[in-house]
Formats: structure tokens, C-alpha cells, sequence
């Protein structure tokens, strides 16, 4: 697709059609940068988005969480 740079402010811009944001995923703040003699638009991608998606915590007890525990390294077993 060809389009041209058009006057906004003291700088220019391009459209970008609704469909090439919308398959790029580009939504309000993005990643621009040069590559060479290419200008790259990229999504903005947020430090550890999606790290606990379907992340389903286990329920343990305190007494569980004892019991597995190893001894110590100085004794065989736990001095109380």
C-alpha cells in the first residue's frame, strides 16, 4: 500500500488504515525505532504482561509446608 506523509504541526505523519492496527495489535502507545534506512511501528509490550495468565495457585496448609521441609544441615532433625 502506498500512501504520503502529511503536514502535522512542525513534524509529518502517515494513516494507518484501521485493518493494519488492528492485525498488528497497535493500540494507543507503540515502539518506534530505526532500522537502518526502515521505520519500525511496534506494539508496546508492558514487562511481564501475560506471565500469570491461567496461573492457578495451590492450596497448602502450614502443616504441609512443615512436614516437607528438609532438616538442617547442622542437625538431623528440627530442635524446637
Amino acid at each position: 500500500m502506498q500512501t504520503h506523509l502529511r503536514k502535522v504541526g512542525n513534524s509529518q505523519g502517515i494513516i494507518i488504515p484501521a485493518s493494519f492496527l488492528e492485525a498488528c495489535s497497535l493500540k494507543q502507545d507503540v515502539d518506534l525505532r530505526i532500522e537502518g534506512k526502515t521505520l519500525v511501528i511496534e506494539a508496546l509490550k508492558k514487562p511481564r504482561a501475560g506471565w500469570f495468565d491461567n496461573y492457578e495457585a495451590e492450596e497448602i496448609t502450614k502443616d504441609e509446608v512443615w512436614n516437607e521441609s528438609l532438616p538442617d544441615d547442622i542437625t538431623e532433625e528440627w530442635e524446637w
